[in-house]
């Protein structure tokens, strides 16, 4: 198995996400034991000369100001976590909660934190046997770090909490007796470092990727189905066009598009029709999913950074050089997710656009893409669906970073919200996959009418790949079972997996820019 080292190696994106799923095995090599031991080391000297530092002997927050003697040090830190943990709501996804293991590692192994080795292995341990922490969903502001959402994840560490062994909830003192484990006793500092830092943020964020990644590629393929059963022209995505405003986002996607459908007998059979030019939602593909992939762009980028990033407090650089900073502020990622969910809210608003287009009975469908409209709705209420998700992604697009509620007494009185950010991030993208599957119906149905025309090899094979889940709507059925049909096959990577394959043989270039990569 591939190894990655935690704290002297650069985690990325994808990295960090094969950690999760056991592809790659994070390890602490010598040099990042060296800098642990060291800043370790560096705490108990602080301890020692009673110099009040933060955190390691003086109390928390409006408590800054309270010494804490040099016999209560350990006591202080076990308090903070039971005392924190006051999340609230649903448990986090599984494979968000092991994302903020990894990263919390990734941070503290890089030896400014004054963490115990002992207790990076126990993290690691966790994470290596899947013994993932429950977390509740609600209850961080996004600075002085996640807190309450770090708390419950490190409980387990000193015997007290939930973990989930496979799908399965525990006390988390019952599974370390079954592994002859016992309970942690933390040094000064440690639960401040546990506590301290933008993991909660930053495991949506790094999850947020991955999935608007899948989405803004799977928004182009649909987009191009969508054009070819509307027989839109191709030729608004002339590269010669984006070249005179050279947006990355704009460029990448005009090069999949033309690639996509250069050569569709489809296109071809209308090249001199007297149609001027195409409705917005087709036209401008590239410039409404281009930026919504520069948005992506950004949120990829500083989340990168913030991956690579130590973000505690104090932070120790020697016992007698330690600065009270806000490196735990949830503002660098807070506002990137909030753009980030406006790019995606987008991609649904020119999506559903699509589908009243190809419901109106235009450009030779069939009105509401049914033969026999009257006895049958056909599509018509499938595009009630994506009005009713994309007005739902408009309530979540008020940024939650432009609002901030003073807390701990007005010692922490400017908070990103993060944390609300990024979960709203993955509400919209919950729908927008929604939103994708509906179009996808929309498009694979006018595509038929263009019988016995073809279009070009990926696109014809993503059509014949819709076609094993769902048949030609020929009268009304139960069309939530198709939705949701489609809807598994974007989710799974399938129709993206379908669309690779097909150009990979056929030598057509639909593949992005290393930029836009997650590696």
């Amino acid at each position: 198995m591939k190894k990655f080292n935690y704290g002297t190696d650069h985690l990325t994106i994808g990295i960090c996400l094969d950690i999760a799923a056991g592809k790659v095995q994070g390890v602490i090599n010598e040099e990042a034991a060296a800098r642990i031991h060291t800043s370790w080391k560096e705490v108990e000297k602080i301890v020692h000369t009673h110099m009040p530092v933060y955190g390691i002997n003086t109390g928390f927050g409006p408590l800054c100001d309270t010494r804490i003697s040099e016999e209560d040090t350990s006591l202080l830190q076990s308090n903070i976590l039971k005392s924190h943990s006051v999340g609230v709501g649903k448990p986090i996804p599984q494979e968000i909660a092991k994302l903020m293991l990894i990263t919390k590692v990734q941070a503290l192994a890089q030896g400014y934190s004054g963490i115990a080795p002992q207790t990076l292995e126990r993290i690691i341990w966790h994470i290596n046997n899947d013994v993932v922490p429950v977390v509740p969903e609600k209850g961080s502001v996004g600075a002085s770090g996640d807190l309450a959402p770090l708390s419950h994840l490190f409980l387990p560490l000193i015997g007290l909490g939930y973990v989930n062994v496979g799908d399965e909830k525990h006390p988390a003192g019952d599974i370390l007796k079954q592994h002859n484990l016992q309970p942690l006793v933390l040094g000064p500092k440690e639960g401040l470092a546990l506590i301290n830092g933008t993991q909660f943020i930053l495991a949506f964020a790094i999850k947020a990727v991955e999935r608007l990644n899948n989405l803004l590629n799977t928004a182009d393929l649909i987009g191009a189905m969508s054009l070819e059963g509307l027989m839109g022209s191709g030729r608004p995505f002339d590269a010669r066009l984006h070249a005179i405003r050279p947006y990355k986002g704009t460029r990448l996607v005009a090069k999949r598009l033309a690639a996509l459908l250069e050569g569709s007998a489809i296109g071809n059979a209308h090249v001199d029709c007297d149609r001027v030019q195409d409705p917005y939602s087709l036209r401008c593909m590239p410039q409404v999913h281009g930026a919504s992939r520069n948005a992506w762009l950004h949120l990829k980028e500083l989340t990168e950074i913030e991956l690579n990033s130590v973000t505690d407090n104090p932070v120790i650089f020697n016992a007698d050089d330690t600065i009270s900073g806000g490196n735990f502020h949830g503002q660098p990622l807070a506002l990137p997710l909030d753009y980030a969910t406006v790019a995606a809210a987008e991609l649904g608003n020119i999506a559903d656009r699509r589908c009243y287009l190809m419901s109106e009975g235009r450009y030779g469908l069939p009105k509401l893409l049914t033969e026999h409209a009257g006895l049958n709705s056909g599509l018509m209420i499938p595009q009630y669906t994506t009005a009713a998700l994309v007005t739902e992604n408009k309530t979540f697009c008020f940024p939650a970073s432009a609002d901030s509620v003073p807390t701990s007494l007005g010692q922490e009185d400017h908070v990103s919200m993060g944390s609300i950010s990024g979960r709203k991030l993955h509400m919209v993208l919950d729908n927008l996959e929604y939103i994708q599957a509906i179009e996808l119906l929309y498009a694979s149905q006018a595509m038929e009418f263009r019988r016995p025309l073809q279009s070009t090899p990926v696109i014809e094979s993503l059509h014949q790949l819709v076609r094993q889940y769902v048949p030609f709507i020929k009268e009304d059925r139960i069309f939530a079972d198709d939705i949701n049909a489609l809807h598994q096959i974007i989710i799974n990577g399938e129709f993206q997996s379908i669309a690779n394959e097909t150009a990979q043989k056929h030598n057509i270039n639909i593949t992005d820019d290393d930029e836009f990569g997650i590696y």
